[in-house]
């Protein structure tokens, strides 16, 4: 089949399928239909001015230098398992090559510039919104308007990074296979351990396991036995729940290949819908497909200012779902009540 006629059909099917699926969301529809997001959004370009879906070029990093101009908006970033959405203002933004901060008080994100491969402008359900994916297809943010957002600047962004050219096909490149985990027996546990025990920052950690060759879960299994513990699957909504409860200010990390979405601040409305556990604050939501959870375990890192404490999930194949530490700043101590918090799991 030649692309001329591949796109009217997978833009019929995509039809067909949102006719027998209206509530489904674009990323189910895309692994039902054994395609990509991303593909599914270009067969709805048209190239007019009108077009519900624009396809983006040029420098992402310095699109978003702009995002600020929106005022408030939603950030969200999400895998299967977990959604994690901030609403806020983007401020300061700053980029050392591929690598990207944004640290506003509300929207807080780690940006890896390298995996952000297309982006568009959609208008989907009376909803405007910046979304920007993998060289695969697979979204890695999206930033939406809300009703409070700056609409014309919107659309003087977008009339900057339109492309000239407005494809409704794009090339897809699989991506690589993930490296295979080495074997716990070729593994420097001692050394492993002793730098783990010698950490001063818990942003060293992720040099120290590509340092000694561990997976993340690997490491679960031979980091120092005092600083690690396995709990119960239902202790992330016991977490929450008890964080809402006290009071207690918490960050809570989700991340796509290109960006560490980050909340900091109170989880108030726990509640569970279905498979799904829910936080559903005015400036924060969180949805967490419980049944995805595999393992779930207590890591301590030492750091210059002490042990810092996290939860933090795993699904069956291993990848992390969610990180969650107590409200903390860099220089400041972690809080007692969250450290009682945790050790009550």
């Amino acid at each position: 089949m030649t692309p001329e006629t591949l796109v009217p059909d997978l833009a019929a099917r995509w039809a067909d399928y949102k006719e027998a699926n209206p509530k489904a969301r674009i990323r189910d529809a895309a692994k039902a239909l054994q395609s990509s997001e991303a593909e599914l959004l270009a067969t709805q370009i048209t190239g007019a001015d009108d077009s519900l879906v624009v396809l983006l070029t040029g420098d992402f990093r310095e699109l978003l230098k702009e995002v600020p101009t929106l005022g408030h908006v939603m950030a969200l970033t999400r895998h299967d398992s977990v959604v994690h959405e901030r609403k806020g203002t983007y401020h300061d933004i700053s980029f050392q090559g591929p690598m990207g901060l944004v640290l506003g008080e509300d929207i807080d994100l780690r940006l890896f510039m390298m995996h952000w491969q297309f982006g568009f402008a959609v208008s989907e359900n009376s909803r405007r919104s910046l979304q920007f994916f993998a060289a695969d297809g697979e979204a890695l943010h999206k930033i939406y308007l809300t009703e409070t957002s700056n609409a014309a600047a919107y659309d003087a962004l977008v009339d900057r990074y339109r492309s000239a050219e407005q494809p409704t096909t794009l090339t897809i490149v699989p991506t690589p296979a993930e490296k295979e985990e080495a074997p716990d027996n070729s593994i420097d546990v001692a050394g492993f351990q002793a730098a783990w025990r010698g950490l001063q920052d818990t942003h060293a950690f992720f040099g120290l396991l590509r340092q000694f060759g561990v997976s993340r879960t690997q490491a679960l299994r031979l980091g120092p036995p005092e600083l690690l513990r396995k709990v119960a699957n239902d202790a992330i909504e016991r977490a929450l729940r008890a964080a809402s409860a006290q009071e207690q200010g918490v960050m809570i990390f989700v991340a796509s290949r290109g960006c560490i979405q980050i909340h900091t601040g109170l989880t108030q409305r726990i509640v569970p819908t279905g498979p799904w556990i829910n936080v559903l604050d005015p400036e924060f939501n969180l949805h967490l497909k419980a049944e995805d959870v595999a393992e779930s375990w207590v890591v301590q890192k030492p750091t210059a200012d002490g042990v810092v404490t996290s939860l933090e999930l795993f699904d069956n194949q291993g990848r992390n779902l969610l990180l969650m530490f107590g409200k903390r700043k860099p220089g400041i101590p972690e809080q007692d009540s969250w450290r009682e918090l945790v050790a009550a799991l």
